[in-house]
């Protein structure tokens, strides 16, 4: 009997401390438990690199229906606002910076890498619709990580009232991040689907799934404009899956 309580206990212990070691490390969720899912290079992105971070994969809801459960509302004061409401650096993911990772994945098996570092690789750019080569070291420094869903437009839809962790993971999950052209990233700033949105038309649609399955998964809200933006680029593709939910 005390044999068969002592295996319990350790048994609740290893759990517990699993628990606690994601709550530490939310940046790791995507890697332990999200299937590698290739999106295609006719979407504008190269597949996915399963030793990389990946990507939540695609489910069985349609990007429209998601977005149909998201919450209607005006966009909250932005007072309070800064990037360290959510992080203060990207991360070390098993010994590697989340953004050397996340150009990792873009670049696919074109990467050229020294340790953690990527030196040269291709990928199909997202925003601009261009094939990118990068031969050296600098040139990639200017490929830029954007968030999805702008820190800023997550905070002004429901992420200021939500706890520093969940604003951590909304800024380092995979699924808000892509690398991406510096000038197109500037160019959008912290604009939402109604004042923004890719130049490469191709794009658009996963573009906005993506947007759309971001804030289902955080539980953040859109505005009346954006979600009129949603459907008028949804409405070309109505069978566009949303990505991880």
């Amino acid at each position: 009997m005390r044999l068969r309580t002592r295996r319990i206990l350790v048994t609740l212990v290893a759990l517990f401390g699993a628990v606690i070691w994601l709550v530490v490390n939310p940046a790791s969720y995507e890697e332990i438990f999200t299937p590698v899912k290739n999106t295609g290079a006719e979407n504008g992105i190269r597949d996915y690199d399963a030793e990389a971070v990946t990507v939540a994969h695609a489910g069985d809801k349609l990007a429209t229906e998601i977005l149909e459960k998201l919450e209607v509302k005006g966009r909250a004061p932005k007072t309070g606002y800064s990037r360290e409401q959510f992080y203060d650096g990207w991360p070390i993911v098993d010994g590697c910076s989340l953004r050397q990772r996340i150009i990792r994945r873009e670049f696919g098996d074109s990467v050229v890498l020294d340790g953690c570092n990527v030196v040269a690789g291709e990928f199909d750019e997202p925003y601009t619709g261009e094939h990118r080569v990068f031969t050296a070291k600098d040139e990639i420094s200017k490929i830029q990580i954007d968030h999805v869903v702008a820190l800023s437009d997550a905070w002004q839809k429901g992420a200021q009232y939500k706890d520093k962790d969940v604003r951590y993971r909304i800024a380092t999950d995979p699924l808000n991040l892509l690398a991406v052209d510096g000038p197109a990233n500037e160019q959008k700033s912290d604009g939402d689907a109604a004042t923004w949105l890719p130049k490469n038309k191709k794009f658009r649609c996963q573009y906005v799934a993506r947007q759309v399955s971001v804030k289902y998964k955080y539980q953040l809200w859109v505005t009346q404009a954006e979600k009129e933006a949603i459907q008028k680029i949804l409405e070309k593709c109505p069978h566009e899956p949303a990505i991880g939910v």
